[in-house]
């Protein structure tokens, strides 16, 4: 045998024991992503409605309901107060997180002790932070309010009001998601090269322009990278209305899963629940493929 044809055989041996460490990953995600996906476009084609013990296949019967019947209004209105809560939560979330990134960009304890502190909302149960948060919005007595009224304002309805129940509640993810971003665009802002900065220093920039012209375009990856996962996650908005606001006052924060939910466990369609829903998963889809090419031709990585 030729040394030639022992080294093909050892190349195969080598693919084919990467594929092997690849199986359980891929294993996993047939059985957790893509069978999910596909069994929901399997019960979107049926008429299960769980107040009945049988079920039939009835074609794009549930897509014409979404589409041309009574489920369009109800689906455009879920996704635009979906899209303006995504809206809010991404701007108020990367703002927050470069400028605390920015601020404590220190290595000191202390500053050290801040960072933890900012973080650590991130990794509290959303249930439980919400719950204290109805505290903090309550009309009556509610924290919020009381600080308003050393100052002779008036009682806010943070929760009841149609006005102000989705910006509370952009609040209150913005402040659960900025100690994240911070924490990723620190970490990017530490590999950023000293030499850019000297550089501009000798030149005379001052520390708001290296922000602006050194910093931010190095950052665009680490932006773009919290600009998709914040947008995903946000558009899957789910406990912090069911606690706070339940969808309401007046469907103002009736975000697109938790009208899914209401169409599946309420109403008891889990066949319009699953149209909805895989519409909103290509939704979702189409939107990271674009904005993924997008960066491949306007997003430098050499930094």
């Amino acid at each position: 045998m030729s040394v030639q044809t022992k080294n093909a055989g050892l190349k195969h041996r080598r693919r084919a024991f990467d594929f092997l460490c690849t199986v359980p990953a891929l294993v996993l995600f047939i059985v957790f992503t893509y069978y999910p996906i596909a069994e929901l476009l399997r019960i979107s084609l049926t008429d299960w409605n769980l107040s009945r013990s049988s079920y039939g296949y009835v074609g794009l019967k549930n897509y014409e309901w979404l589409f041309a019947g009574r489920g369009w209004g109800q689906f455009i209105s879920s996704l635009k107060i979906t899209g303006l809560y995504t809206l809010g939560e991404v701007t108020l979330t990367l703002v927050l997180g470069l400028l605390l990134a920015h601020l404590f960009d220190r290595m000191t304890r202390w500053f050290n002790f801040m960072r933890v502190a900012i973080i650590m909302p991130r990794y509290i149960l959303v249930s439980s932070t919400a719950l204290v948060f109805m505290w903090l919005y309550n009309d009556l007595y509610g924290v919020f309010n009381y600080f308003l009224s050393l100052f002779g304002a008036g009682p806010v309805r943070w929760l009841t009001s149609r006005d102000m129940a989705l910006t509370s509640l952009v609040l209150f993810s913005g402040w659960r998601m900025a100690g994240y971003a911070m924490l990723i665009y620190l970490s990017a802002i530490k590999g950023i090269s000293e030499q850019y900065l000297e550089a501009a220093e000798v030149d005379g920039a001052n520390g708001w322009q290296k922000l602006l012209h050194i910093k931010l375009p190095l950052l665009a990856p680490t932006t773009l990278f919290l600009t998709v996962t914040t947008v995903v996650s946000s558009m899957k908005v789910f406990q912090a209305v069911d606690i706070l606001t339940q969808g309401g006052p007046y469907k103002t924060t009736m975000v697109m899963v938790y009208q899914i939910y209401k169409l599946a466990f309420e109403d008891h369609r889990l066949d319009r629940a699953s149209a909805e829903g895989f519409v909103f998963f290509l939704i979702l889809l189409i939107f990271t493929a674009i904005t993924m090419k997008w960066s491949n031709r306007n997003v430098s990585y050499d930094a």
